[in-house]
């Protein structure tokens, strides 16, 4: 197993549970498998059985694993492996348009308000000028996957209000009022769920999440829309198609066209398909 590290502020009872949760998310544990106990978590980590015990308290509280007297721990039967959602670089409009249609969405927060200077400098406006707000949650049937917060100017914000930005994909509305949609930038890196977004999650404080944060460009090169979205990775993954491209010097590998679903799919990790 991984070791833990008390130098980095994570607790380590909470570095232990991330591990254990990674082998069972990731199929190392099957359903059935009995679990290290206790004793044998202290001595592999080298901590104490209290911190040992906390971890498997939280694997039992996020119903990954059973627990028994007499019994040891085992890793939770499951119907059912959740289907992640696939993004993709190619047809990002398109595939976002469906993933809005097909999953559920939660509006949790809806105001106007002076443009902090990073979502000015996004959105190319003067920190302080006015800008829509959202925060929504979009689920599957097996739970939310993404916490989304976007940013709108306020004179296109200003063509739809709280009602549909609950019921329809900010995309569709974007389009409905004139906004001709042409391009996107977005950025892929990491980060923990915090104490406001770990429970719209429904995961853990601290729980590893993807983010990506866009910018959507209208047809004048205008930034219409800043999002930056938080993804469980265990219901979200990001796909690319690759091919190989021979130089005179050098060879590398280059983003391919080609169609992604950007709808559920029972495929159980991301993969880059390789061209030869």
């Amino acid at each position: 197993m991984k070791a833990v590290d008390a130098r980095i502020p994570t607790p380590l009872y909470h570095q232990i549970f991330l591990i254990l949760r990674g082998q069972i998310v990731e199929g190392r544990l099957k359903p059935g498998a009995q679990v290290p106990g206790e004793e044998e978590l202290a001595r592999q980590f080298n901590v104490s059985r209290i911190t040992a015990r906390r971890a498997l308290a939280e694997l039992a509280a996020e119903g990954l694993v059973t627990r028994g007297r007499g019994r040891g721990t085992h890793v939770a039967a499951r119907d059912h492996e959740p289907p992640p959602v696939h993004g993709g670089v190619e047809g990002l409009i398109e595939n976002l348009m469906a993933m809005g249609l097909k999953t559920q969405v939660e509006l949790l927060d809806f105001s106007y308000e002076a443009a902090a200077p990073d979502v000015a400098a996004a959105l190319r406006i003067a920190p302080g000028e006015e800008v829509q707000r959202s925060v929504r949650v979009r689920s599957l049937v097996d739970g939310p996957f993404s916490y989304l917060t976007t940013y709108v100017p306020a004179d296109i914000g200003r063509k739809f209000g709280r009602k549909e930005l609950g019921r329809e994909p900010l995309l569709g509305l974007l389009e409905k009022s004139g906004v001709v949609i042409d391009s996107a930038e977005q950025t892929l890196s990491a980060t923990l769920a915090d104490t406001r977004v770990a429970p719209a999650l429904k995961t853990v404080i601290g729980a590893p999440l993807l983010r990506i944060s866009r910018i959507v460009q209208d047809r004048s090169g205008r930034p219409v829309e800043y999002i930056v979205g938080l993804y469980r990775p265990d219901r979200y993954q990001f796909r690319m198609s690759l091919d190989r491209v021979r130089g005179e010097d050098r060879n590398t590998w280059s983003a391919s066209v080609a169609p992604a679903t950007g709808e559920p799919s029972a495929a159980p990790r991301s993969r880059n398909r390789e061209k030869k």
